[in-house]
């Protein structure tokens, strides 16, 4: 039951804060479902992708989405994706390394790599956020960079990456801030989707336990968007970055 409300306040978060709100299904997952963190990367791809895609569509009613520019973003970030889950993920030790009587697990791998990600995630949301004021030259390299570590995030994580996205296709790109958001919530669905249709075929999902996570999440989202613009989302997103950085010395702990 507090995993099901959990999942409500992830979708809560996304409604809010948009782009690093469902940084928190993996936590969710592995630590009030049990959920093995290597499987849960393949659980949270499928909450994060069906979450997103609702939000993307929510936002599409209010403000545009730049559908040729996910199409040329995305081609790289799914790659990589698509790459990651199929090559590089089933392919991670059970054991990694024995340092003196600790056996570091591709478990605990995985959760000190998203510790790390939560810290990093959390520094994007407290600083100032200057993204109107810049002046960045447009760069192919930059944006197939950006791309492909979004990608990477997505496939090995199972995280969104939207703290990621939203800043590369303000600055990179240009798009104003609101068609940014949008595009970011359209770019993460399909990068998640895809990394979860990777992982159809040699994983086995308790899809009532799925579904039902997913249920409460796409709840909270509803919700969150309908009082998002009753709050102020500058120091709301600052509050969650701090959030953040509990729950990676948390994580780090628990290891």
């Amino acid at each position: 039951m507090l995993g099901f409300i959990a999942a409500l306040f992830v979708g809560l978060s996304l409604g809010l804060i948009g782009g690093g709100g469902a940084i928190l299904t993996m936590p969710l997952l592995v630590y009030l479902f049990h959920v093995d963190p290597m499987i849960a990367t393949a659980y949270s791809l499928f909450i994060v992708g069906v979450t997103s895609a609702v939000g993307a569509f929510m936002h599409h009613k209010d403000h545009p989405l730049n559908f040729k520019v996910a199409f040329q973003f995305g081609l790289v970030s799914m790659l990589v994706v698509i790459i990651t889950r199929s090559f590089l993920v089933p392919h991670i030790p059970a054991n990694i390394a024995t340092i003196g009587g600790y056996t570091l697990t591709s478990g605990a791998f995985t959760m000190i790599l998203f510790a790390v990600l939560m810290i990093w995630a959390g520094y994007a949301m407290v600083k100032k956020n200057r993204l109107h004021n810049e002046q960045v030259h447009p760069s192919k390299a930059k944006l197939i960079f950006y791309g492909a570590l979004t990608g990477l995030i997505t496939g090995l994580l199972g995280a969104g990456g939207g703290f990621l996205l939203i800043p590369a296709l303000v600055l990179i790109v240009k798009l104003p801030m609101k068609e940014a958001v949008g595009t970011s919530l359209l770019l993460i669905a399909l990068n998640a989707l895809v990394g979860f249709a990777s992982d159809l075929t040699h994983i086995h999902f308790d899809w009532p336990l799925l579904l039902g996570i997913t249920i409460m999440a796409l709840l909270g989202l509803w919700g969150g968007t309908k009082i998002g613009t009753r709050v102020d989302a500058v120091r709301l997103k600052s509050w969650f970055g701090y959030f953040l950085w509990v729950m990676a010395v948390f994580i780090l702990v628990k290891i």
